[in-house]
């Protein structure tokens, strides 16, 4: 049921022990014996594709490996200290996945 003034959702709410249908606006209203309230939802399946390679998509950067010597590297930046200070920059060798900090 829609409000008469305003034309906005009549919510029940209960006041005392009588339940009325109130508006934001202020109208209420004690026709409540003849509402129904109902509420259907639908669940929609979702399809999920499972990919078995694992897709990177941070930038490369020539860096060396200090574990494997392979001279490419995935890199990322996070704020890891306070505000004022720079940030940590992340290396992830597209070899062997070893992970380390570069401080410069």
């Amino acid at each position: 049921m829609f409000c008469p003034k305003c034309g906005s959702l009549l919510l029940p709410k209960k006041e005392g022990s009588k339940k009325v249908l109130m508006c934001s606006c202020g109208y209420k209203s004690s026709n409540v014996e003849q509402t129904k309230i109902t509420e259907t939802v639908t669940k929609k399946e979702k399809d999920v594709e499972v990919i078995e390679k694992e897709v990177n998509v941070l930038p490369k950067i020539k860096e060396k490996c200090e574990k494997c010597g392979h001279d490419t590297a995935f890199y990322w930046t996070m704020q890891t200290r306070a505000g004022d200070e720079p940030e940590t920059k992340f290396l992830r060798c597209e070899k062997c996945k070893h992970t380390w900090r570069d401080y410069d």
